[in-house]
């Protein structure tokens, strides 16, 4: 029987009820939006603080030009910029097919499997790992090999960090595909591969390019790692019309901890400038997660 009265309202007890759980639910609303802004503010108050020292001095003769001497005025952080991304993408070349072939394995292949259980404690333990060892580890791995900072050795620092996050994120992104959708292709006569082919991996890949793009992004602003094993320099990667890759490569990151302790202005604001264009970049490639991986229906 429903609670009303004669006139056809909720009697009196089902509205206070009512009154009650609404109080309850602006009261916990307006708490979660107290919160979410409380804690936006460090973030505006950053974006604020580095729009206003880096963006005066940010324009095309600092994205295009080398860094300068100690005294020396201009110059910019164009090698740095470039050192960055030729790193971030040798870290995504190496990172981003382990990743996903992992995560195929361990959402597909062999779910419950002992290999799929120590690769999974692996990767949990590896999104922990201090990005400081990660330097050290490919120091060890590359650097004492080839008996020279390099491009490639932070790349291989990089794509250690990277490697877990996209592990874990493209095993449940593909742990998402419904089980019907691969039943039917089973029914329908297609073997493992063409299930995984053409309906796994084309139903999970925008949950694991979400994944992909946050770890770029994580492993854009590192600095810790590249300190083993790119160190830094002040010239382009391109010298004489080839591609100059096992040397001291400039990275964004380090450009930024280096500038921002020396004694000249000319330095700091070209840190100042740097740090904004590094979050910029590392904002952008969260936005476009955020849009890859937004649902469909």
């Amino acid at each position: 029987m429903r609670n009303l009265s004669v006139s056809g309202q909720p009697a009196p007890s089902l509205q206070r009820k009512l009154a009650g759980r609404s109080l309850r639910s602006a009261l916990l609303s307006g708490l979660a939006w107290a919160c979410a802004v409380i804690a936006s503010v460090p973030l505006f108050s950053v974006l604020y603080m580095l729009i206003m020292r880096g963006g005066s001095r940010l324009n095309w003769e600092v994205l295009s030009e080398l860094p300068p001497a100690g005294f020396e005025l201009g110059g910019g952080f164009g090698n740095a910029l470039v050192g960055t991304f030729v790193m971030v993408g040798i870290a995504a070349l190496i990172a981003i097919p382990v990743g996903i072939l992992a995560g195929i394995f361990l959402s597909v292949l062999g779910p419950g499997s002992k290999l799929a259980t120590v690769a999974r404690f692996a990767a949990k333990t590896l999104t922990g790992l201090p990005s400081i060892l990660a330097g050290v580890f490919a120091y060890a791995l590359v650097v004492l090999t080839t008996g020279s900072y390099s491009a490639p050795a932070g790349g291989v620092a990089l794509a250690v960090l990277m490697l877990p996050i996209v592990v874990l994120t493209a095993e449940e992104a593909l742990k998402m595909v419904p089980k019907a959708m691969k039943d039917a292709a089973y029914g329908m006569g297609c073997t493992r591969t063409q299930v995984i082919w053409k309906i796994v991996l084309p139903t999970g890949m925008p949950a694991v390019l979400t994944g992909v793009m946050l770890a770029v992004a994580r492993a854009a602003g590192e600095t810790a790692p590249l300190l083993f094993t790119a160190l830094f320099s002040n010239y382009w990667l391109f010298q004489d019309g080839s591609l100059e890759l096992m040397g001291p490569t400039a990275s964004l990151a380090v450009l930024i901890y280096n500038f921002s302790g020396m004694p000249f202005d000319n330095q700091i604001e070209l840190a100042w400038a740097a740090s904004l264009v590094l979050v910029m970049i590392v904002l952008v490639i969260n936005i476009v997660s955020r849009i890859i991986g937004r649902p469909r229906f």
